[in-house]
């Protein structure tokens, strides 16, 4: 079995809550004008020698670097006065544009279009776009199979140690309604007992899911569901403990009984569901500003956790205002030995890049424990 790299496995014990002195980045990061600002290369005409020269910077920003430098289009979107095409239900996002916003409001009408739909018979989703994770579900072979591709065929089953491979999963259970049926649909269902069927059935789908995920050669799972909204919860708890929580017990118990580690994604302020969700084996939280993150440092201090970092301060605040944001990221960060420097509402494509600068210059000098 290879060994990981030192940079890796720095990066892997953060992730299992032990890091070190310096204090890491996980960035959601789809900003190419600021690439070209912060490099002085052209993101489009060059994007190979862009990200390359953005890696010798900012490693800390460990972003992927394209196998080609064959030059981009450049996207419509942003440029031309408009950041959204309403007609596909889309907005601006990186160099291109999102998947579609529009979800199941097209294909269910009525209450009785939710009760009478069974996910099991419409395992293969491949053609539905609106799911996000529009795979072919069938089978956990077809799942395994989809998915084994990602990594090196030499790893076997099992990853490398301090590897951080992981797998991932955007519907863990909370999305695949609200995303099937569409926003207004789903809230119109879901307290009704019909639902409860076909929220069985988005188990199983999940179930074998979960199971082709035992199967991979990872050290991490990462799990998304956006459980709530700025303001707090969408459902109230009994209805999360009846349809999502013993699921994710049962989902990241598999996990945990393969050595795997999970990591979970909401938008939103999670703060009144933490407790539950690591009650269930969550082992890292990535959220957004809205949640108290010194509150969840100072209880489970040896989670990981990522997501403090405000683009609304990136974006209007000044020089000194991000300074403030940054040093109060970093008292956060020596209280949890998992904490990650983190815009957690997303770096999009436009927040100045002079913004950027300045926060990962006072990161890279003081984020540190």
């Amino acid at each position: 079995m290879m060994a990981v790299s030192p940079q890796e496995k720095e990066r892997y014990m953060a992730m299992m809550g032990k890091g070190g002195k310096k204090i890491l980045h996980i960035e959601h990061w789809s900003n190419p004008d600021a690439e070209t600002y912060l490099t002085g290369i052209d993101y489009y005409e060059r994007p190979r020698e862009c990200r390359q020269r953005l890696a010798e910077l900012w490693p800390m920003l460990n972003l992927p670097i394209p196998e080609s430098n064959e030059p981009k289009k450049r996207p419509s979107l942003g440029l031309d006065g408009a950041s959204s095409n309403a007609q596909r239900h889309t907005v601006r996002w990186g160099d291109s544009e999102t998947a579609t916003f529009e979800h199941g409001e097209k294909y269910f009408k009525t209450e009785e279009d939710v009760f009478n739909f069974h996910p099991l018979q419409h395992a293969d989703f491949r053609e539905w776009e609106h799911v996000v994770e529009n795979w072919d579900f069938s089978s956990v072979e077809a799942i395994y199979n989809r998915l084994r591709k990602n990594y090196p065929a030499e790893w076997g089953d099992k990853a490398p140690e301090f590897s951080t491979a992981g797998c991932g999963f955007y519907n863990t259970m909370f999305m695949w309604p609200m995303l099937t049926f569409g926003w207004e649909m789903f809230l119109a269902t879901c307290l009704e007992d019909e639902f409860e069927p076909v929220m069985k059935e988005f188990a199983e789908i999940n179930r074998r899911v979960f199971t082709a995920f035992t199967k991979l050669p990872v050290n991490f799972c990462g799990c998304h569901d956006d459980i709530v909204m700025t303001n707090g919860p969408v459902c109230p708890p009994d209805w999360m403990n009846k349809y999502i929580f013993p699921r994710y017990e049962e989902y990241w118990g598999m996990m945990r009984d393969h050595g795997i580690t999970v990591n979970f994604t909401t938008d939103g302020k999670p703060d009144v569901y933490v407790d539950d969700l690591y009650a269930c084996g969550m082992r890292g939280l990535i959220t957004e500003p809205y949640c108290d993150f010194k509150a969840v440092a100072k209880k489970y201090p040896d989670i990981m956790l990522a997501g403090e970092g405000d683009n609304r301060i990136l974006t209007y605040g000044t020089k000194d205002d991000i300074r403030k944001m940054v040093e109060s990221m970093v008292e956060t960060g020596k209280m949890c030995g998992g904490y990650f420097m983190c815009i957690g509402n997303h770096i999009p494509w436009n927040v100045p890049g002079e913004s950027i600068k300045y926060y990962l210059d006072y990161s890279d000098k003081l984020a540190w424990r």
